[in-house]
């Protein structure tokens, strides 16, 4: 379902899809994934929301920045996206990167309803090094093995060992920032979904998040990694239906 389409928003050609009708569900996905990796999620929802999924810049079919990029800036990017798109008061979903990106543009902006999935807000050690962030992810790919074939094909579309410089950077800028403060100004009703054995965003962190936000509640799913939604698809589509 969905045709790919291209908007231009900030000289970056957007690709992205939209099917389905109801209210408007925007999906973001994490680092290094792109379109297919939400998409699943979508299919599901689709019967009563109108779905718009996002390959952000540097994934997918969506080109990457020419310039070093911040987490805020990919965040201007998805304002003006969704102003162009004339949406107003959507639901946000949003994976690991995605959720980050989520987090800025709903302390910002009006939305209907928050979802974040493994979505990291404290900065992380500044000191580690690209290389070291690289083997570090490396080492959880894995797991990746005992999730669907779509997520084994579609996960990790870029290969981080050949990473461009720029995508390089953003990853960097992206891992050092810290969102603490965007967190506490969000004041829609926000779902948190976590893998009980999320070893790239751990519980813990999960848990400082929702001391954060007003209106939250967390939803721990056993035995489930970094991507526990695509792990538990049906079961977290459930409780998406009933959230929204």
């Amino acid at each position: 379902m969905g045709v790919n389409m291209k908007i231009n928003i900030k000289s970056i050609d957007i690709n992205y899809i939209q099917y389905g009708k109801g209210s408007d569900v925007i999906l973001l996905h994490g680092w290094g994934q792109n379109i297919e990796m939400m998409k699943p999620l979508g299919d599901k929802l689709s019967k009563n929301n109108r779905i718009t999924i996002i390959d952000l810049p540097g994934f997918g079919d969506t080109a990457e920045p020419k310039e070093e990029l911040t987490i805020y800036d990919y965040n201007e990017i998805i304002e003006e996206f969704i102003e162009k798109l004339k949406i107003k008061n959507p639901t946000l979903i949003g994976h690991s990167f995605g959720g980050r990106i989520s987090m800025i543009y709903a302390s910002k902006n009006q939305v209907d309803k928050l979802v974040l999935f493994g979505s990291p807000c404290i900065a992380k050690n500044p000191k580690l090094s690209f290389k070291v962030k690289i083997l570090k992810f490396l080492k959880k790919v894995p797991v990746i093995n005992k999730l669907e074939g779509f997520a084994k094909r579609h996960i990790g579309s870029r290969d981080y060992k050949n990473a461009s410089d720029i995508m390089r950077k953003i990853l960097v800028n992206t891992v050092n920032a810290d969102l603490s403060d965007c967190c506490k100004k969000i004041k829609c009703p926000t779902l948190l979904i976590w893998g009980e054995n999320d070893t790239e965003v751990d519980v813990e962190e999960a848990k400082q998040i929702e001391s954060m936000i007003d209106d939250v509640g967390l939803i721990v799913l056993p035995n489930s990694t970094h991507y526990a939604y695509l792990e538990n698809l049906n079961h977290v589509t459930n409780i998406l239906r009933n959230f929204l």
